[in-house]
């Protein structure tokens, strides 16, 4: 069985040859693919010197380098590890027997529910925003993931060869983990021990702007996967509103002898927010249904991969 190590990297010249070396070491039949993301250190060349599979990638984003990497790579397994040494490489045997043995289609590692990340973590707000988007995804798509955004993962070839998607930077790990919650893709976790980066290494992860656009995209998403759910939501505050509005002129007329309404412009904002409200329900419908048909073709995909 071909297993292929998937390291993507910028500017980890502190670290790539010990993460190349502990896969040599823990799977010699592997291959270490390492693809640089226009580092400007000399990661390329150490990872070349510890005798990885280099190439470069020139459009910038994480999520542009695995892309090209699912693409390009042919294997059985796929492991998808950072390459700061951050992640216990001695794990990858119990997470591949794991995938094997649940026959999963994704095995996270998962550095948040034994408390490792909490513990070894030094930078603020990142616990914080760790919890906020595992409990908007936990309560949304109704499943128990402890650890969303984790960089180690074991992938089967027929998740990585149907896998799909248009991002390009950190939402990868959001856009991995609602892929498979949508398509009823089998995940499981392994818990494991997590270390911060060593002295002078540098994360490239912004906390408020990347923040920003993982919330940004599991919004897209959930609009996207769960249109009915997203679309009665916006329509329900539309109703709510247009129907307190609409209570003023509608009492005038009531309580008035002669039926007078003075509030014209209240009572057609309320119709028009009413309407709005059945506009936004209906494209709830339509939406809902074409994701299900996509859902159907997706499925029937998979079994014909097998």
């Amino acid at each position: 069985m071909e297993i292929a190590i998937l390291i993507p990297c910028l500017n980890e010249e502190l670290t790539i040859e010990r993460v190349v070396n502990g896969f040599k070491k823990e799977l010699p039949n592997s291959t270490v693919y390492v693809y640089d993301n226009n580092s400007n250190d000399d990661t390329f060349k150490i990872a070349s010197e510890a005798n990885a599979v280099v190439k470069k990638e020139f459009k910038k984003g994480k999520a542009n380098v695995i892309l090209r990497m699912f693409n390009e790579i042919e294997a059985d397994i796929y492991v998808m590890i950072d390459g700061d040494d951050t992640y216990p490489i001695e794990a990858i045997h119990s997470m591949i027997a794991l995938l094997k043995e649940q026959n999963a289609d994704m095995i996270i590692g998962d550095r948040i529910s034994n408390g490792a990340y909490k513990n070894q973590n030094k930078r603020k707000f990142h616990n914080f925003g760790n919890s906020l988007i595992k409990t908007l995804i936990n309560s949304f798509f109704k499943t128990n993931i402890s650890d969303v955004l984790s960089g180690y993962r074991v992938f089967s070839r027929r998740f990585v060869k149907n896998y799909a998607s248009s991002i390009k930077g950190f939402e990868l790990e959001t856009d991995l983990t609602l892929f498979c919650l949508n398509y009823d893709l089998k995940i499981d976790q392994f818990p494991i021990n997590y270390k911060d980066r060593p002295p002078n290494s540098k994360s490239k992860l912004n906390t408020f702007n990347d923040g920003f656009k993982v919330i940004t995209l599991f919004l897209n998403l959930y609009r996207l996967y769960k249109p009915l759910q997203f679309f009665s939501t916006i329509s329900l505050c539309f109703a709510i509103f247009g129907l307190g509005l609409g209570y003023f002129p509608i009492r005038e007329y009531i309580v008035k002898p002669d039926h007078y309404i003075t509030k014209v412009p209240t009572a057609i904002l309320a119709v028009s927010l009413i309407i709005m409200a059945l506009l936004l329900f209906c494209c709830g419908l339509i939406l809902d249904n074409l994701s299900k048909y996509d859902k159907r073709n997706f499925k029937q995909i998979l079994l014909n991969s097998k």
